[in-house]
């Protein structure tokens, strides 16, 4: 440092002034610094005109107060002090209506139902962004204006519904009822957020002794649900039995019905066949349809056939059936000698 002054202002030993020395070279230095500069204003620079989109992400680049989504991932282009670039998360985010992060009720889960039941209810949505310029640009702050439109849908529900609803039975039907009127509602604002699903994390009375009065209430119901389930397997099981008992009578009923009529028509054809014999041969029919029934009543009968004066007896003969083949002249003959002798 003394030898730089040295070489600037120098002292005179006669007249004691400062005499001026050579210059340094200022000009190099500046040169050097100034390109120093430049290099690092052009890193700067040249950093600055790459962005890069991840998987879950998209970006709004606005152009003069225009802006435009980039949906692609990777690596793109932006113009360096004209270009703006903002990146939003379109991935699942969640939401929660009428509890804080410590799972703790807040004064928004209070709702009154239809049957005028106070009933703490607590619900988690989960959205997405679908239009990150609409998110960026169309509201101020669209995650708010979710929670709004949520809260107002949900106590409007809520209110259409008697509390053995809320708390046991329409859960299911609520919740799709919440989520139809949110997308309607979201649809109209057009703010960019786009509902993916929202359910009922809880809900219970404000008492204790209204809770355990529900829960006793919830016990029978699901008691009354059981013993309906077991009837309903029973009648399962017997219907098909019984189904099949009754198949079998009837069966039987038409295999008798069959029987009967086959029967019957068997009668009608030997009585018709008996018919026609009796038109050519009367009276040999009518004796001989008198000893055959004879016969059937008094199986053991012996027929003795007695001469015309009755005073002596001139055979004894055993009567051969109507349809037996052997010795059929015969009886009819002995029979017919019978009746002449009478």
């Amino acid at each position: 440092m003394f030898e730089f002054k040295k070489n600037f202002r120098e002292v005179d030993p006669e007249s004691g002034k400062a005499q001026r020395g050579p210059k340094p070279n200022l000009k190099k230095a500046k040169r050097i610094s100034t390109v120093i500069i430049l290099v690092a204003l052009a890193l700067v620079i040249a950093n600055s005109c790459w962005f890069t989109i991840q998987e879950e992400q998209q970006a709004v680049v606005c152009t003069f107060g225009q802006p435009r989504a980039v949906t692609e991932p990777g690596l793109h282009f932006k113009i360096p002090l004209i270009q703006t670039v903002t990146k939003v998360n379109t991935t699942i985010q969640g939401l929660s209506v009428g509890y804080d992060e410590e799972e703790n009720y807040t004064d928004d889960a209070m709702m009154i139902t239809s049957d005028y039941n106070f009933i703490r209810v607590d619900f988690y949505a989960e959205y997405r962004i679908s239009d990150p310029v609409k998110a960026l640009y169309a509201s101020e702050d669209p995650v708010a204006i979710l929670d709004n439109i949520a809260q107002n849908c949900i106590r409007t529900t809520i209110g259409s519904y008697g509390v053995d609803s809320v708390l046991t039975t329409g859960k299911n039907e609520i919740q799709a009822n919440i989520k139809q009127m949110i997308m309607d509602k979201l649809e109209v604002y057009d703010i960019g957020i786009q509902l993916v699903n929202i359910s009922i994390q809880d809900a219970q009375p404000p008492t204790t002794e209204v809770i355990t009065a529900f829960k006793e209430v919830e016990t029978a119901k699901q008691g009354k649900e059981t013993a309906l389930n077991n009837a309903n397997k029973y009648r399962n099981e017997q219907i098909p039995e019984a189904k099949a008992e009754a198949d079998r009578i009837v069966q039987d009923a038409q295999a008798q019905k069959e029987s009967r009529i086959n029967e019957a028509e068997g009668q009608v054809a030997r009585f018709n066949s008996m018919y026609e014999e009796y038109i050519k041969y009367p009276t040999i029919t009518k004796q001989r349809m008198f000893y055959e029934t004879m016969e059937d009543v008094m199986p053991d009968m012996k027929i003795i056939i007695q001469g015309g004066d009755g005073s002596q007896v001139q055979q004894l003969l055993p009567l051969e059936p109507f349809g037996a083949g052997t010795n059929t002249g015969t009886s009819d003959t002995k029979r017919e000698e019978g009746n002449n002798n009478e």
